[in-house]
């Protein structure tokens, strides 16, 4: 597997001493505030489980995030198959998850800047998506960053989720491959 290449993060395989840090960042309810709930130790294992499938199955994922000579773990970013149903699934999702110590220094969209290209260039992807509830301005921004465009008609019901569920409804950003 070949790695997505960045100037000031490494992105790479998933270690086992990753799966602390992963944790905290799991429980933290700042970098979860977005999601439906926070993980415990258990369910965040699990999910770096689903994460190393992933890659044994496609060939790509998401991927650890390490800042050399800084810190040897800040979370993930990556492309992913989303696992439900929606008016723009199948699709290949670039995503991200970086530890509170770590927001507003340029490392999630740096990595995922690489990680675009590389679902572009090495795996020939035709359109990467990523979405987001709408209040998370953080997500948004990297997103926007990365030249993605939101369609308020792509938004959608987050089917995984109950009626209801404050974060049900969530945004669609979509970037198409390049042309040369």
């Amino acid at each position: 597997m070949t790695e997505p290449e960045a100037s000031r993060v490494v992105l790479r395989e998933w270690r086992d001493d990753d799966l602390s840090a992963f944790a905290d960042l799991n429980a933290d309810t700042r970098v979860m505030a977005h999601f439906p709930k926070t993980l415990t130790r258990s369910e965040s294992d699990e999910m770096v489980s689903r994460i190393r499938a992933h890659f044994v199955d496609r060939g790509f994922g998401l991927w650890a995030v390490e800042v050399p000579n800084l810190a040897p773990f800040i979370g993930f970013v990556g492309l992913s198959v989303p696992r439900f149903k929606a008016h723009f699934t199948p699709c290949v999702e670039v995503g991200w998850r970086i530890a509170h110590a770590h927001w507003n220094q340029g490392f999630a969209t740096e990595a995922a800047r690489a990680v675009v290209t590389h679902g572009f260039s090495e795996l020939g992807l035709s359109e990467i998506v990523s979405f987001t509830v709408p209040h998370n301005r953080a997500s948004r921004r990297v997103m926007e960053k990365l030249n993605m465009t939101h369609d308020p008609d792509d938004d959608f019901e987050h089917p995984s989720l109950p009626v209801g569920h404050p974060h049900r409804r969530h945004v669609v950003y979509r970037l198409a491959k390049p042309s040369l």
